[in-house]
């Protein structure tokens, strides 16, 4: 199964360019849980909703690779998780920490901030500090040793970047099974 997932700061198109990305190779895609979570405790998270978040993200995730054949796009995953965590609350709980280790994608697409900010009051409100929320991204990528490409540029242009990176990554994944 290879996986991809769309990560970044919010406001940044994750789930416009997932839903795009699943519908160009055919796939289904993995929403972000947290969305849902905020919607309807109404109000924004705590540090007591952080295990909940995860273990419903790890829920929808393993739902959705039940029902694709050999490719999954997550509209997110832990490490969204454990990034704001850390910012906002200075903590993460090990096990998420642990297992998004454990469950590491064959690609994370890092959605840039070069798109609109658009507040909703529950869930984003940092829109003065998105480069200092990217770079954590950024930080945590690179820091868990992640295969990451930065996706800049408009719907159009993301779109395009994504998919010819993705098509290198699926042309070296058949060349590897063809070699072996």
């Amino acid at each position: 199964m290879i996986r991809i997932v769309v990560t970044g700061s919010e406001c940044t198109g994750k789930s416009t360019l997932a839903e795009a990305l699943a519908g160009h190779y055919r796939s289904i895609w993995v929403p972000e849980y947290a969305r849902r979570f905020v919607l309807a405790k109404g109000s924004a998270p705590d540090y007591e909703d952080v295990e909940a978040i995860a273990r419903g993200q790890v829920a929808l995730e393993e739902a959705s690779l039940a029902e694709a054949s050999d490719f999954l796009i997550q509209d997110t995953d832990l490490l969204s998780t454990v990034v704001y965590s850390r910012h906002y609350y200075g903590d993460c709980p090990g096990w998420i920490v642990s297992t998004l280790s454990n469950r590491a994608p064959d690609l994370y697409l890092l959605a840039g901030i070069d798109v609109p900010w658009v507040p909703d009051g529950k869930q984003r409100d940092r829109g003065d500090r998105r480069e200092e929320m990217q770079e954590l991204f950024r930080r945590a990528l690179t820091d868990g040793g992640f295969r990451f490409v930065e996706i800049q540029g408009n719907r159009n242009e993301r779109l395009a970047a994504a998919t010819s990176v993705i098509d290198e990554l699926l042309s070296g994944v058949i060349d590897e099974l063809l070699s072996g």
